[in-house]
């Protein structure tokens, strides 16, 4: 049997795109927004329809997803896998693929996935209704901002955060968004905007909380040696790891301390690297907190320090650490599921193709996604040729 090490550097990503973002308006779907990424990535990657053999994808909107999209896109795939895990959904994808296409399963893996949620509701639809009872229903949380409400209030309890140090997220989200034309949100915005804003469920403002957007966005994944022969330069996976611990908050042992403490160690020891060999961090920012969870739990400084760590625009741009540089979540979009968005920065990252948002010298990039409350998490180490 092949060691999980030995997939390191043999796949590549080969394309990537979003879909139209923002509020594509009535007339528009779900699945429109997916299709439209999928051919703007296979367009990226050089490649074709004809040439997808796999796909991946996970939707809120429509089941069988991966059925649903290759019937729309004339797809007759040999692989496919719907792996639900909330928005780190696309991130295990980018594994399982590796994985299949190693085993001589697949050879080109399309991971796609679009939403119209502001258009179609103007608020958060859940990854699938729950029709098993809640342990938390009897208290009426407004999920799921409750749920990272109570990590945030036990953070700042417990460490001494505080909402200062949770707005520097935001605003820090927001510098990097001004940067990027294609972001949602690029007005200025400061702490005291974020402390002043309207409370939704405390400790966090509107403003510690994710947006409600439209979008859909795709990768290409392909064999190492395939990669080479394509027009963009390959982004080459390096090692992921996957973990979840509950699905509701109120089973987590810890709320200060996520999986990501499991599958960030995983990932750096398959990669044969250290958080310090990684120029640029994308994380699933869906509220300001989860940015200093998992930068703790994957090892960029010690639980409880990470206020201190993104105080001072310490992760915005010009600061110690470049993360969320296309405005994550909370500025540049969140169509339900931000997760894939993760990968493709990443991608245009370690390509130097992200204009004025470009991180110098960028050859290692992390990615990571967050799914449910807390509660699914997996993280990816994507590398260029100089480190494969």
């Amino acid at each position: 049997m092949t060691e999980e090490r030995a997939l390191r550097g043999r796949t590549a990503i080969v394309g990537v795109a979003e879909s139209d973002l923002g509020e594509v308006g009535p007339g528009v779907t779900a699945l429109d927004l997916t299709e439209q990424a999928a051919g703007r990535a296979l367009d990226d990657a050089g490649l074709t329809i004809t040439d997808v053999d796999a796909v991946f994808s996970h939707s809120a909107f429509y089941p069988m997803p991966t059925v649903v999209l290759a019937e729309r896109m004339g797809i007759r795939p040999r692989y496919s896998d719907s792996t639900a895990t909330g928005g780190s959904s696309f991130l295990a994808h980018v594994r399982h693929a590796t994985a299949a296409i190693e085993a001589g399963m697949c050879e080109v893996a399309l991971i796609a996935y679009g939403s119209n949620q502001r258009s179609a509701s103007g608020g958060l639809i859940s990854s699938g209704q729950n029709h098993i009872p809640s342990y938390e229903a009897p208290f009426g949380p407004r999920l799921p901002v409750s749920a990272y409400a109570l990590a945030a209030a036990r953070h700042m309890h417990e460490f001494g955060t505080t909402r200062e140090q949770l707005a520097e997220v935001a605003v820090a989200a927001r510098l990097w968004a001004q940067r990027n034309p294609a972001a949602f949100e690029r007005g200025d915005l400061s702490i005291d905007d974020v402390l002043n804003a309207r409370m939704v469920s405390s400790p966090l403002t509107v403003r510690d909380c994710c947006l409600v957007t439209d979008g859909g966005g795709a990768v290409v994944l392909t064999s190492a040696e395939r990669a080479r022969d394509l027009p963009k330069p390959p982004i080459y996976y390096l090692g992921a790891a996957e973990a979840h611990w509950h699905m509701n908050i109120s089973q987590t042992p810890d709320l200060t301390v996520t999986s990501a403490a499991q599958t960030g160690p995983r990932a750096f020891d398959l990669a044969g690297l250290t958080p310090a060999d990684v120029d640029v961090v994308e994380l699933y920012d869906a509220f300001s907190i989860n940015t200093l969870l998992f930068l703790e739990d994957l090892g960029f400084c010690a639980k409880g320090e990470a206020g201190d760590f993104v105080s001072g625009g310490g992760i915005a741009p010009g600061g110690h650490l470049p993360v969320n540089t296309n405005g994550g979540g909370l500025s540049y979009c969140h169509p339900g599921m931000y997760g894939i968005f993760t990968l493709i920065e990443s991608t245009r990252q370690l390509r130097g193709e992200a204009g004025d948002r470009q991180v110098a010298d960028a050859h290692v990039a992390l990615a990571h996604g967050n799914g449910g409350m807390l509660s699914s998490q997996v993280t990816v180490l994507l590398g260029d040729a100089s480190v494969v």
